[in-house]
């Protein structure tokens, strides 16, 4: 059954339009101004003041620039947050994201090799493959895949190897990158359906990763293997050298984490996803042979819960949301009453938290640290957010989120097991379900 729009129901339409008193003031107010500037409601600042009960000192935030590193940048701050406590450390110590930014597209490589070779049988068509090309790597990413990075290739202070025009400004190299690996591709499905070797596919995608090295090396620089850790202690200011270290025995000395005691945790409430159990994401990772992404489904009760118990534990929290819903980053506010379009389009907008991800109307697009939360007989009113977008935006770089907010567009939580009940810990143990490639669960990366 169709429906055509007809001259009558335009001439109905303009009518109701026209009925409207307040249609004229509207209609210059927002193409004047815009629907963001046109709905903000100024009350949102004073109802999601940047004070907390508890409030985590970590010290100058960082900024990824023009890339997608959210998800890298995210973790490698809650490592240094401790660090910083730990060593006496300067506000604005950070460890080397290009460094990780990196090994992460080299493995990425790899990884595109390595599900084009299982696919080359599939048509060109195919969701699977199709999905595959439109995106052979990018930016984005998951905790699982940086501890998989960080577990294979350690990591390095920002001095040993800082940021380039490319780790700053990832476009060009994305590009060119993808532009490589979908031709590598084209020789890769012809040579399995060709029916060659496993020997000869190696050996070609050996000399195919080697050029993807050279690129990122021209790019980024090549990245360090030893180096020398020199600082001023932040107190004091005391002068330590530390010498000849190595990426590995930098991550062992100086941050110190058992990688698997951290468990990602999210909030998905889908039909498909039950509560307590585990999922992963097919063709979702990076490093081959490396650790998988993993998740662990709760409902909103306890994931903020176990938020709470570390931030009560001193440790900040790595999250992933969709920032960009209702979110101001001038004041630094995410917050459901920040825009209020319903009313201003005189519509309904409303949507489960189910239905947005079903239908595609929210997912995970950023990830951040929660550094902070403010508690009313124990439960939480607003939550302090560590964004990686620099100084200038917010509250010296710092957000504020509402409670409401986090319940509607928070969908990830990173936690050290230590904080999960034993029943959860066993949950968390299962073996995973996994999801079709394009899960609203896997969009992050």
């Amino acid at each position: 059954m169709s429906f055509e729009i007809t001259a009558n129901d335009l001439q109905d339409f303009a009518q109701d339009y026209d009925n409207r008193r307040d249609s004229a003031i509207l209609e210059n107010a927002v193409t004047t101004n815009g629907v963001r500037a046109a709905s903000f409601n100024w009350h949102s600042i004073a109802d999601d003041s940047p004070v907390f009960s508890i409030d985590l000192s970590t010290g100058d935030v960082t900024d990824q620039k023009q890339s997608g590193r959210c998800w890298m940048f995210a973790a490698l701050n809650t490592m240094r947050h401790e660090m910083q406590q730990k060593f006496n450390l300067p506000d604005n110590f950070e460890l080397s994201q290009s460094y990780a930014f990196f090994w992460d597209k080299f493995e990425k490589s790899n990884w595109f090799y390595e599900n084009v070779i299982k696919t080359a049988k599939l048509d060109i068509d195919d969701r699977k493959v199709a999905w595959l090309m439109e995106t052979p790597q990018q930016d984005g990413g998951q905790w699982d895949m940086l501890c998989a990075l960080i577990e294979k290739y350690g990591v390095v202070p920002k001095t040993a190897m800082p940021e380039s025009y490319n780790s700053s400004r990832s476009n060009e190299i994305n590009a060119v990158l993808n532009n490589q690996l979908r031709h590598d591709a084209v020789i890769l499905r012809n040579m399995v359906n060709d029916s060659s070797s496993e020997d000869d596919l190696n050996g070609i995608r050996k000399q195919m990763l080697n050029n993807v090295y050279r690129m990122l090396s021209y790019a980024f620089g090549k990245p360090v293997t030893s180096f020398d850790f020199e600082y001023r202690t932040k107190k004091d200011k005391e002068f330590h050298r530390d010498a000849n270290l190595t990426p590995q025995s930098f991550f062992k000395k100086y941050v110190g984490w058992n990688l698997d005691d951290y468990i990602s945790i999210i909030q998905a409430p889908t039909a498909d996803k039950e509560y307590g159990k585990t999922y992963t994401i097919d063709m979702l990772g990076n490093v081959v042979g490396g650790r998988q992404v993993k998740h662990l489904n709760l409902s909103m009760k306890d994931f903020k819960q176990l938020a709470i118990n570390q931030l009560k534990g001193g440790e900040s929290v790595w999250f992933g949301s969709d920032v960009v819903k209702y979110s101001n980053t001038k004041h630094g506010l995410m917050a459901l009453n920040t825009y209020d379009y319903a009313k201003l389009f005189d519509t309904d907008l409303d949507m489960t938290k189910a239905e947005a991800l079903d239908y595609g109307e929210s997912m995970m697009d950023h990830a951040m640290v929660l550094t902070g939360v403010d508690l009313v007989d124990d439960q939480p009113t607003k939550w302090k957010v560590e964004n990686s977008w620099g100084p200038k935006v917010g509250t010296k770089g710092y957000f504020v989120m509402s409670d409401a907010w986090m319940d509607k567009y928070c969908y990830q939580v990173v936690i050290n097991k230590k904080y999960l009940s034993d029943d959860l810990q066993k949950a968390a143990a299962q073996k995973p379900i996994v999801l079709k490639p394009w899960d609203p669960m896997g969009t992050l990366a």
